[in-house]
């Protein structure tokens, strides 16, 4: 989503604490996995248990072919950081014990209860996003994108504000989609000077 921009820590903290429901396991794994591994919510929806669980362990890093990326042109692997792991096999043990069953490798990780082996559409996933956003009255624009910028950011912050290792980081092909994205973040630190 053209200008929206990243959560806070703090946000991404209350976001993780407000699922509810009987699919509150699988809706924080998907939010942790975005925040987490920076994919595109497109591509978040095409990764199957077969990406990240392999012979009972959960993965060190996923894989998204490049058929489910954007561009078609090149698949991404991405480390899987702790949180992500430990979000992806709470999900996995949530549908085991609903289900009686472990999920199988060819089944979307982020499953819809619609059809028999369906990813949660785009449009689905920004409702749930949007009323977390909308009831801790969250301000700016934000969607699902919100969870790459985020991941944007920290890698701006972790990777000392050096933008090729950051496009690195974020898949980029051109350095220039990188620099979109570091635009917002230099803009955040120049009006923080200006109101310092």
């Amino acid at each position: 989503m053209a200008g929206c921009r990243p959560l806070s820590d703090e946000e991404i903290a209350l976001v993780m604490d407000s699922f509810e429901g009987p699919y509150a396991v699988r809706n924080r794994a998907l939010f942790v996995f975005g925040v987490r591994t920076g994919f595109r919510i497109s591509e978040i929806l095409a990764v199957r248990v077969r990406d990240v669980e392999q012979h009972g362990n959960i993965v060190n890093s996923v894989s998204v072919e490049a058929k489910n990326m954007k561009g078609k042109k090149k698949g991404r692997t991405v480390a899987l950081h702790r949180d992500a792991k430990d979000a992806i096999a709470a999900l996995l043990n949530d549908y085991e014990r609903k289900w009686g069953r472990r999920m199988e490798p060819d089944m979307y990780l982020f499953k819809s209860q619609i059809g028999v082996n369906r990813p949660l559409s785009r449009s689905h996933v920004a409702s749930i996003l949007h009323g977390i956003y909308d009831r801790h009255k969250f301000t700016g624009k934000l969607g699902t994108h919100a969870l790459r910028k985020s991941f944007a950011a920290k890698m701006w912050q972790r990777l000392g504000k050096d933008i090729v290792k950051v496009q690195a980081a974020m898949g980029h092909e051109n350095i220039n989609s990188t620099v979109r994205y570091v635009c917002n973040f230099a803009n955040e630190e120049i009006q923080d000077a200006i109101l310092s």
